[in-house]
């Protein structure tokens, strides 16, 4: 993939698909590292399919054979000089990390993080957004904002340019100018 934002809608898919009612993920750059962390309380993996879960043949779905979506998350920070783990505990969850080397020359771009959370949100799964950047961050809750909404969709059209609005304004001035 050629942004690290599409892995990031991917394996949230991967979370919603097993029952996740809240995703977070973690953004941070610090120095010259990029931290992607994805946590889900979904129905979790068992230890036997946790072992096999980054080989391209593994997969939970039935329409298909193959599951490339973690292994190349994988393969993504690991060429770019970077780490990857992947914790599960059945009926509790799923924790997946993927470290990059922000001046790695095979480092692909974060890309399109708002479109990527407007494509997530709904109303029947939470999401927390929290992104940093050196001593800035922001952090967006659709818990927070489907309280204020009070009886108003978080995913009507309305709602969502608003989030997307804010969602670029906030990472704007997060990045201070850089492009992660």
């Amino acid at each position: 993939m050629r942004e690290l934002s599409l892995h990031i809608l991917d394996i949230v898919g991967n979370s919603v698909r097993a029952g996740a009612t809240l995703i977070t993920i973690n953004i941070t750059t610090v120095d010259n590292l990029l931290t992607i962390e994805i946590i889900d309380n979904g129905h979790g993996m068992s230890k036997e399919l946790l072992d096999t879960v980054c080989d391209p043949f593994t997969t939970s779905r039935t329409t298909r054979k193959v599951g490339m979506g973690i292994p190349l998350f994988k393969m993504a920070c690991q060429c770019a000089g970077g780490q990857f783990t992947i914790d599960s505990t059945r009926n509790v969850g799923t924790t997946v990390k993927a470290t990059f080397l922000v001046n790695h020359i095979d480092r692909a771009p974060l890309g399109d993080l708002v479109s990527t959370m407007i494509t997530l949100i709904s109303e029947d799964i939470d999401y927390l957004l929290d992104y940093q950047v050196d001593d800035r961050r922001t952090i967006f809750d659709t818990r927070q904002v489907k309280q204020e909404l009070g009886d108003i969709p978080i995913d009507s059209p309305e709602i969502l340019i608003y989030i997307k609005d804010l969602l670029t304004e906030n990472i704007i001035t997060v990045n201070g100018g850089r492009n992660i």
